[in-house]
């Protein structure tokens, strides 16, 4: 999440920053597109996961553009102030008519193109040196309709973040603690069908079970909400270890059982019913565009961050259909878990005891160390969202409200549900839309027009997109409008089955 990994200010290399971003973009998302993917049949799936991720390529570049624009403007104004204050003690000793002129000139300067600044002043004065974030952009190029909508859709996507972490670690332990007991050892990824009735431990249900660890987990996390918390860069190094191990580990064993003639997977090619769960899940999974000032800033080489950024792409596609692939062949369909991992829980599968209960509590330990990081996010936005030039909030307001309606949604959420694949794919299909796609294509939008007017229309912003002709943002913005509209009618028309 934005925030969480430069926060030191440190400048790494290009590539150091390459394999930054590799990390934040595959998460929790990749782990329930192995069941998205048999879902929708592995054809539709391939087709759109890479039309999906060539679109999440081109709104990166557009946020690239509008923080060059951002650092731009700063820039910018730093030198007219300092411009004018020295203007301001060179006349002091005038007439107070200068003063009035100068008053005139500095609001002028607003707007006035400065071609003859860029000339004689720095030419690199859309360098991104300054770590300008999505919110402080959105209230530089939008209007305050613009800027509450902007927060609004980061808002209830940093819900369902919460939401899907909230059920993604009790999910984990009920499948791994209820399974290790009884009669059902190792049977979590042997295709059998639990309902949530079954029993878990004696009297109590594998609901209860589910409840009672959503209890104990957000008793454990929910109070540092109540606090500030940063991701230090150990805890970084050693989630995306655990990552690592983990996802290299289930590709290598799916590949195995393959290659022993053990594959059980008779994937469909197409299966239109499932789309609408992919398109949200590969949209969440490949989130970035939030967090993308925290990770470029500090990239001390930024001439070809474009191309950086499309070769992160590809890898991260390779490895999407290498993880997903190697899933929907090796497993049935009917077997796939919403979270991948607890497929590899079972004793057929792999018959040590400390891998399989790795790969079930993997996301356990890696999504416990997120959660109070997106909770502090989402909490400190819904303080900007209502925050008011020179107004401070109260001390129960404060300390008590906002973190108690950042902690309480989630949670509820959770309890009522813990059908992960449908929570990924409504997050990413709605809010992950806006911020994948509307948001970066608007600034993209208006922050080329006030480069116009500020700097005149003959100024090239060095990072500008590859994609620059208009054409690029109508044709996302049309994308974004549809996929609410076919999303929305698909949700409809699957109800009005039931």
């Amino acid at each position: 999440m934005a925030g969480g990994i430069t926060d030191t200010g440190e400048l790494y290399s290009p590539y150091v920053g390459l394999v930054y971003m590799f990390n934040l973009i595959v998460g929790t998302g990749a782990l329930t597109m192995p069941k998205a993917f048999a879902t929708a049949g592995w054809l539709v799936s391939l087709v759109l996961l890479m039309f999906l991720g060539f679109m999440s390529y081109m709104t990166t570049t557009f946020v690239v553009e509008a923080m060059a624009a951002a650092n731009a403007q700063l820039r910018w104004k730093r030198m007219e102030k300092r411009k004018e204050d020295d203007e301001d003690e060179d006349s002091s000793s005038g007439v107070s008519d200068s003063d009035v002129l100068l008053q005139d000139g500095y609001e002028r300067a607003e707007t006035r193109p400065i071609l003859s600044v860029q000339r004689r002043g720095s030419p690199n004065i859309f360098e991104i040196t300054e770590r300008v974030e999505m919110g402080q952009m959105a209230s530089m190029f939008f209007n305050k309709v613009g800027v509450n909508l902007f927060y609004f859709c980061i808002i209830i996507y940093l819900y369902g973040d919460l939401a899907i972490y909230a059920a993604a670690v009790p999910v984990s332990l009920m499948q791994v603690t209820c399974s290790a007991t009884g009669n059902h050892s190792c049977s979590v990824g042997d295709g059998t069908k639990y309902n949530d009735t079954d029993k878990c431990w004696g009297p109590i249900r594998r609901i209860d079970a589910y409840r009672l660890y959503l209890a104990a987990f957000t008793l454990l996390l929910g109070p540092f909400t109540f606090f500030n918390v940063q991701k230090t860069k150990y805890l970084q190094i050693m989630t995306s270890l655990m990552r690592w191990i983990a996802f290299i580990l289930m590709i290598i064993l799916a590949l195995i059982r393959i290659s022993r003639g053990q594959a059980e997977g008779h994937p469909s090619m197409a299966q239109l019913s499932g789309i609408r769960n992919l398109f949200g899940v590969c949209v969440y999974s490949f989130m970035c565009q939030h967090s993308l000032p925290s990770l470029i800033t500090p990239i001390s080489k930024k001439k070809h961050v474009n191309k950086l950024v499309l070769l992160d792409y590809i890898l991260i596609l390779a490895f999407y259909s290498l993880l997903s692939f190697t899933a929907i062949y090796c497993f049935r369909n009917d077997t796939l878990m919403d979270m991948y991992t607890l497929n590899f829980t079972n004793c057929e599968i792999i018959n040590v005891a400390f891998i399989r209960y790795f790969l079930g509590l993997f996301p356990v330990f890696t999504i416990s160390t997120n959660f109070p990081i997106i909770a502090v996010t989402l909490r400190n936005n819904w303080k900007t969202l209502f925050h008011r030039e020179g107004g401070t909030y109260p001390w129960v307001v404060d300390r008590i409200v906002f973190p108690a309606i950042t902690l309480i949604p989630p949670v509820l959420v959770a309890f009522c549900t813990h059908d992960l694949e449908s929570l990924v794919g409504i997050t990413g299909a709605y809010a992950g839309n806006g911020i994948q796609y509307l948001i970066p294509a608007f600034l993209a939008y208006c922050s080329r027009k006030d480069t116009q007017l500020v700097f005149g229309s003959g100024t090239v912003n060095k990072h500008l997109s590859p994609f620059r002709h208009t054409f690029w943002i109508v044709f996302v913005l049309i994308w974004g409008f549809s996929c609410f509209v076919f999303v929305t009618a698909n949700i409809v028309l699957s109800e009005s089955k039931l």
